[in-house]
């Protein structure tokens, strides 16, 4: 079209018309954008990732985990490792230094103090009692056919979420060092699942509701109550169950009653037992803790009685603290 002023009589008049101004504009962003993007792909290949050095506490906490232990010789080390952390040092943490770190997971330790044998006699209060398990083992058949069953390794399949924490009870010292131990509540019960080599799951309860141990300062011992993995309201995929639910599968009526399907239409929530063997490694009489390590025996889940139980041994550490 024919500019809005004549150049030829006003060579120095000339306008351009606006549509053309805004294509030019336009052209000159996208150049300015495409060369934009070079640029940022160019300081990708060279990005350089600065770090600042972490505290020695920070450090420490991070790198808080401590690895199986078993047998006497152990225990000073289970009750006192350079990578563990006191309760005290997990009381300083905030939730943030504690988020994503496992230590929620973990029992205090004890870092100074004597043996179980300096703990006086006296009626206590067992206070902020603590189990962090550290191996789970299964009983099973051996292959051959005179063999014998033993327990072998597993591996877990539940997330950091399998300590016992925050117990209560009685801790009771006799005047010979007798040791009369007794659970009444808490954070008791755990489910965890783990699975064999052979890629078999084991569900169980990690529990110990109700102990009642007893021993001396060093070491003490006893049972306990195993809870059905399944409340009675639980329904199985054919909607039966214990309390509620259907009395057989709808879809077979006529073999209600058969004996193959007895345990699977009749279902059992009654409790079993296991057993468990703590031993003392150190004892604060200022700050009144106590910690060491321990083992438990307790049947894995049953299906509501509809499968044999399976023998779990569970080992780790244990933290407590005794009050008057």
């Amino acid at each position: 079209r024919r500019a809005q002023i004549d150049h030829r009589t006003h060579p120095t008049a000339f306008t351009v018309p606006r549509k053309f101004k805004m294509a030019a504009i336009s052209a000159s962003m996208s150049l300015s954008a495409v060369a934009k993007a070079k640029t940022v792909r160019a300081s990708k290949r060279t990005a350089v990732k600065c770090s600042a050095a972490k505290p020695a506490f920070v450090e420490k906490v991070e790198k808080a985990g401590k690895a199986a232990l078993s047998g006497l010789a152990a225990l000073t080390l289970a009750a006192g490792s350079a990578q563990a952390v006191t309760y005290d040092e997990l009381q300083g943490l905030t939730y943030l230094q504690v988020k994503g770190t496992g230590l929620a997971n973990t029992c205090p330790v004890v870092e100074t103090g004597g043996s179980g044998s300096s703990i006086k006699g006296g009626d206590y209060a067992l206070e902020k009692f603590c189990m962090e398990p550290t191996s789970f083992t299964v009983k099973e058949e051996s292959a051959f056919k005179a063999g014998e069953s033993e327990f072998v390794k597993t591996k877990l399949m539940t997330r950091l979420t399998y300590t016992l924490d925050g117990m209560t009870g009685s801790f009771k010292v006799g005047s010979d060092g007798s040791v009369a131990v007794q659970e009444r509540d808490g954070l008791d019960y755990a489910p965890v699942t783990v699975q064999l080599p052979g890629g078999e799951r084991v569900p169980f309860l990690f529990t110990l509701k109700e102990f009642t141990g007893k021993g001396n300062t060093s070491q003490f011992g006893g049972d306990f109550v195993v809870p059905s993995y399944r409340g009675s309201s639980f329904l199985d995929p054919k909607g039966r169950g214990g309390s509620t639910g259907y009395d057989n599968a709808v879809a077979l009526p006529a073999k209600s009653d058969a004996d193959e399907l007895l345990k699977e239409n009749n279902k059992n929530v009654a409790a079993l037992k296991g057993s468990a063997v703590f031993n003392v490694a150190k004892y604060d009489e200022v700050t009144g803790e106590v910690a060491g390590v321990f083992e438990s025996i307790q049947p894995s889940d049953t299906d509501l009685g509809s499968k044999a139980p399976k023998d779990v041994k569970i080992t780790g550490l244990w933290y407590a603290q005794l009050a008057k």
